[in-house]
């Protein structure tokens, strides 16, 4: 069979079951939709696997699911990603911080490393490789391998003191506001009311002045 063997009408008559079932495995209809969309490019690449008298229904369903596996697997590994990254940075955040670490924002600060350093930090800290190993992967020497782990740790290390500098900026700007100087009010008998009254814009008060 030549690579026209999946027709257009017979890929459009499959995009109603197809979707239904990637909104079922989704729970989603905008997922749902990326899921059709990626499993459709993923079979006209693969359509020269297929062999004489394929269902091609069957086919599909496969190749949708099989989408999705990979999909949720990728997704796993970004969450491994953050919480890594969360247990890299716990000795720098204060124990009552702690709770309040948003993942989006390590996420955010990993993405922003060159692709050398965050190379490095996943094959040794997500994928747990010895470094004589994820020097081996990419071709570089130990020494190398070492020297873009410090950098990589150090980047995100100040993207944390940074974080809590800024909170604790903010904060003590609230704690110094200048306090409100009270005012003097002086009776006529000169007894200083300083604040002695509920009302300083009372006749009383005004007298005074």
């Amino acid at each position: 069979m030549g690579p026209d063997k999946m027709s257009r009408p017979e890929i459009v008559d499959l995009l109603v079951p197809l979707r239904r079932y990637a909104r079922s495995l989704t729970r989603d209809t905008l997922r749902a939709d990326d899921l059709v969309h990626d499993t459709l490019v993923r079979a006209l690449e693969s359509q020269g696997s297929l062999r004489p008298n394929t269902n091609l229904r069957t086919w599909m369903m496969t190749v949708l699911h099989n989408v999705f596996i990979d999909d949720q697997r990728r997704k796993q590994v970004e969450a491994r990603h953050a919480d890594v990254l969360v247990q890299m940075n716990e000795e720098l955040v204060p124990p009552a911080q702690e709770g309040q670490v948003r993942l989006a924002q390590i996420r955010q600060a990993f993405g922003t490393l060159p692709e050398e350093q965050r190379a490095a930090l996943h094959l040794v800290t997500i994928e747990g490789m010895a470094y004589a190993d994820a020097a081996a992967v990419l071709g570089i020497p130990i020494g190398t391998l070492m020297s873009r782990l410090g950098r990589g740790r150090a980047a995100l290390r100040a993207f944390e003191e940074g974080a809590r500098t800024a909170d604790k900026e903010g904060k003590g700007a609230e704690r110094e506001a200048p306090a409100r100087t009270p005012l003097r009010l002086v009776t006529r008998d000169g007894v200083d009311q300083r604040d002695a009254t509920p009302d300083p814009f009372s006749r009383r008060a005004l007298r005074g002045w």
